[in-house]
């Protein structure tokens, strides 16, 4: 390390001219040479590269804290870092605003405008977008890896009750954590199925039975099926939200809200069948328990808990509002332009199907739709040629929003893919860090016993790594190890 008084540099040329505008550098960043001048810098004085034109005058000291190496004789200032980064970030100079070129990464060009000490209000909102994308992505791995560490970790501390609960929520929220809880998961799947087809079926004219009041209702075996599969899932619900660490939010989450909605309909008929009869006329009982039953279509959503592909399609239309909303609208504005000059050029026929705009909504609907029922049809000439032209402007219509939504499938499909790989590499460094930080401990126990009497005891202390020990920067503060999160990588 060079210091101010180490006779093999010359002195530190600390005349205050220098920090005028017309003062020169040369900055090496990974052996990429830039000449800066000081009216330039001096444009932004907080960052790193402006505080070098004020440094000479504090001595070496104040020089090296500030670049890693320095060349008195060619006034030239030496960082070890990433020069593509460089180049971006020294944008600001000139143009104001700085963007980050495709091939680094978000992160790590982040750290480098840290280091160079410029704020990130100068990087472009197209590039503040990849890097909040990829801090969520980073937020998700770590998320995933933490829940799994907490699953893998015990804390003796805990009370027998919240061990409990721990087990009980791992088996029944995660399948993947043993053989019995995909066993459970299987047969809550089939009991979904098993109920929705019950209910299908228990409609048939031929599978219902007459009552003492001469009705037709379902058949008991259908009857006593549809009470096993809702005692199941009753029991599943109420042990879950037993188990669930955070009560409040299990009970407002959409997915249990639907299970909610499955299970009450069945409950809230039987009391009507039972009790609702003293309060009310028997007919209302009997109107009111039939739509309640209708409501039991709402199980077939409990399929989602269970299939990644549903919870995928369920995401990507939430980020397809915009395209199906321009879907809507395009055709809006093609039933209304459609189903009015339908009823004007109709009008003229003696038999038209065309009685007013608003039932030609419905024309116009199945017409661009192309389901074409043919209820309502053109009779004249004008209105085959409208018809024609408007199923033509419904596929056109339709088409255009679908690859948008398509992409948002894959996008997201492909990216919960690349997660949960990304998650599952995290665990095997952790692991392989774990496994050398104890090989070096052994090691190291063994030559410090060797050494014993001479040196005194090895500090193996210092190398030893427990599995508990978390190596992602998001989790902890530990910064002895560099991950693939940390380089991104």
């Amino acid at each position: 390390i060079k210091m101010a008084g180490d006779s093999r540099f010359p002195d530190v040329d600390t005349d205050v001219s220098e920090r005028n505008e017309e003062t020169e550098i040369v900055v090496n960043v990974g052996g990429v040479r830039q000449v800066f001048y000081g009216d330039n810098l001096n444009q932004y004085p907080e960052t790193r590269l402006a505080e070098l034109i004020n440094c000479l005058s504090g001595g070496y000291d104040s020089i090296f804290s500030l670049c890693d190496d320095y060349d008195p004789g060619k006034r030239e200032f030496y960082f070890d870092r990433d020069p593509d980064a460089f180049k971006c970030i020294i944008d600001v100079y000139y143009f104001g605003e700085i963007h980050m070129k495709k091939g680094i990464c978000p992160i790590c060009f982040k750290n480098e405008m840290e280091f160079w000490k410029v704020d990130l209000k100068f990087l472009d909102d197209c590039c503040k977008t990849h890097l909040s994308e990829k801090k969520e992505e980073l937020e998700e791995i770590a998320r995933r890896v933490q829940l799994i560490l907490d699953d893998l970790g015990v804390d003796a501390s805990e009370s027998r009750w919240k061990r409990c609960q721990k087990y009980i929520w791992k088996f029944l929220e995660k399948p993947e954590s043993s053989y019995p809880a995909r066993v459970i998961a299987v047969l809550s799947f089939l009991f979904i199925l098993i109920s929705s087809v019950v209910m299908c079926v228990g409609t048939i004219p031929d599978m219902q039975v007459t009552d003492a009041e001469g009705n037709r209702v379902e058949h008991p075996t259908l009857d006593s099926i549809e009470t096993a599969c809702i005692g199941w899932f009753t029991m599943e619900y109420v042990l879950r939200l037993i188990a669930s660490p955070n009560k409040l939010h299990f009970a407002l989450s959409f997915m249990n809200i639907v299970d909610v909605l499955a299970i009450l309909p069945f409950y809230v008929s039987l009391t009507l069948t039972h009790l609702g009869a003293k309060l009310m006329e028997l007919s209302n009982v009997q109107q009111a328990v039939q739509a309640l039953r209708i409501m039991r279509i709402a199980r077939i959503f409990k399929l989602a808990r269970h299939s990644s592909g549903l919870q995928t399609l369920t995401y990507a239309l939430k980020r397809s509002f915009k395209e199906l909303g321009l879907l809507l609208m395009y055709l809006a504005v093609g039933i209304f332009v459609f189903s009015a000059l339908g009823y004007t050029m109709e009008q003229s026929h003696p038999e038209t199907l065309f009685k007013s705009i608003p039932q030609s909504f419905w024309w116009a609907i199945i017409t661009m739709t192309t389901v074409g029922y043919g209820d309502i049809y053109p009779k004249t000439t004008l209105g085959k040629l409208n018809a024609a032209i408007s199923f033509l402007c419904g596929v056109i219509a339709i088409a255009l929003p679908i690859h948008p939504i398509i992409n948002n499938f894959v996008r997201y499909y492909n990216k919960q893919r690349v997660l949960e790989t990304a998650a599952k590499h995290e665990l095997e460094l952790m692991e392989l860090n774990s496994a050398e930080g104890k090989a070096a401990s052994s090691k190291s126990e063994f030559e410090g016993l060797v050494r014993e009497g001479k040196e005194g005891p090895f500090y193996s202390s210092r190398l030893k790594v427990s599995h508990s020990d978390t190596f992602i920067h998001l989790l902890s503060e530990d910064k002895h190890y560099r991950t693939r999160l940390q380089s991104c990588k």
